[in-house]
């Protein structure tokens, strides 16, 4: 079953942009009686526009997890974007109903609450939290930048780069402008979009000539749109951290992107060091293993918190899932979830006061 929902300004009209909703399948149900979700409905919220790889991603999950969930009910997808995904999860701990029936698809939002716990008024280590996905980020250029760019280590020969982002304390933000600083480009930062897609318009524009997206937008919109016309050329990945171990994304192997650190290395032939580079992983540690966070409102019944982990749990050996995910992404999102997932994400949450102020006064001047 699929139906359309429209919906009016549900915070203040100024900030709150709703996307297009849609109903993702509601099949008959041969769950138990006693299903917490039996004959439900539920809003998942994306704190993200419609296009953007928060949305594509968002959507790709909640078609499936409509199937997975005892009781069958149906699902329909909200955008609610502004303030680099605050608005969204903000309106999910103050404003959504309490009862189970909205959740949260949240992208961006582990290290801003991290980095400064005040963004929201809501303490988000009050979200009962149902599963966290890593995820990598791709960052490219336009070839036009001066001199002119075809291979991803022309970057440092670039004269200067004027690069977009979401939010200044944003953890896109704030890496765009460290990788690019920790390699000695000259680059401006504009930090004044709403949503990678408008970024990403920026950009062709020619307004912008650097930004990065997470894998399920640069693949299907970018890497067979701009890069494949020769308008852009992807630069480098973000690396998987295990334990002090730097790799590679499995999330983007097939596209021999290189990743940040060994691109560091084919440039100055040594790996990056020093304060800008401990302020990098500080900000991917926790953004990356934690891009997108699934969680219900505080206050939410545990029996929705146990039906929604379990059919999270379905999804990574559901051939449905996984088949539709490579059509639609290119790989196959790994939610981590069960009944740890809520300590692992608060354990996640945290940042050594002196790596706080270090990143504050950084945004500080770059805001200048």
């Amino acid at each position: 079953m699929v139906m359309g929902l429209s919906m009016s300004s549900l915070m203040r009209a100024a900030v709150v942009a709703l996307g297009a909703a849609l109903v993702l399948g509601a099949g008959a149900s041969n769950a138990p009686a006693d299903a917490f979700y039996k004959g439900k409905r539920i809003t998942l919220l994306i704190n993200y526009g419609a296009g953007g790889p928060a949305d594509i991603e968002g959507r790709v999950f909640a078609k499936h997890l409509a199937r997975l969930i005892d009781g069958n009910p149906s699902v329909i997808v909200q955008n609610m974007d502004g303030a680099g995904g605050l608005v969204g999860t903000s309106y999910l701990g103050e404003v959504a109903p309490r009862d189970g029936t909205m959740v949260g698809h949240l992208t961006g939002v582990a290290w801003r609450v991290a980095n400064d716990p005040s963004r929201l008024r809501v303490d988000f280590k009050t979200f009962p939290f149902i599963a966290y996905q890593p995820s990598t980020t791709v960052y490219y250029v336009r070839t036009d930048v001066a001199p002119g760019l075809k291979v991803a280590t022309d970057i440092v020969k670039a004269q200067h780069v004027i690069s977009g982002g979401l939010g200044a304390d944003s953890g896109k933000d704030l890496l765009i402008r460290l990788g690019l600083e920790i390699l000695g480009v000259p680059n401006r930062h504009i930090s004044n979009y709403r949503n990678s897609a408008q970024a990403r318009l920026a950009l062709q524009r020619g307004e912008i000539q650097f930004y990065s997206e997470s894998p399920p937008s640069y693949r299907s919109v970018v890497h067979t749109g701009i890069v494949k016309e020769g308008l852009a050329i992807p630069v480098w990945h973000d690396p998987d951290f295990d334990g002090d171990k730097q790799l590679a994304s499995k999330q983007v192997a097939d596209l021999e992107i290189p990743v940040y650190h060994e691109l560091h290395r084919a440039i100055t032939g040594k790996l990056p060091s020093g304060p800008l580079w401990d302020a990098f992983r500080t900000i991917r540690t926790i953004s990356g293993p934690m891009l997108r966070v699934v969680a219900l409102p505080p206050g939410a019944p545990p029996a929705a918190t146990e039906a929604l982990r379990a059919a999270v749990a379905r999804l990574s050996d559901d051939k449905a899932y996984t088949d539709d995910a490579m059509k639609a992404l290119g790989f196959v999102p790994d939610y981590a979830t069960g009944p740890d997932v809520g300590r692992v994400v608060l354990e996640a949450l945290t940042v050594r006061p002196e790596m706080r102020a270090f990143i504050a006064d950084y945004v500080r001047k770059g805001s200048k």
